[in-house]
């Protein structure tokens, strides 16, 4: 299903701080919401090394790298 926020705004993907090998437990702790269309070639503020899970919407793809402004390895997730 597409994510949707609490106004019912779609979003891309979800960045969660916590996470846990159970299914009902894996996204939890402080959420980072993507935007479609977002580019951010820094993370915010207190985000840097922290996300443990994420969640990627359907129709899109969140891509990552390895070293600040968008430099050194990358990967890439989708649904």
């Amino acid at each position: 299903a597409d994510l949707r926020d609490s106004n019912g705004t779609r979003i891309c993907a979800e960045l969660f701080t916590d996470d846990s090998a159970y299914y009902d437990q894996c996204c939890a702790g402080n959420v980072l919401v993507v935007e479609p269309g977002s580019d951010v070639p820094y993370m915010p503020h207190g985000w840097s090394g922290t996300a443990s899970s994420l969640v990627v919407g359907t129709k899109c793809e969140l891509v990552v790298w390895s070293r600040k402004g968008k430099n050194g390895d990358t990967h890439k997730f989708s649904s």
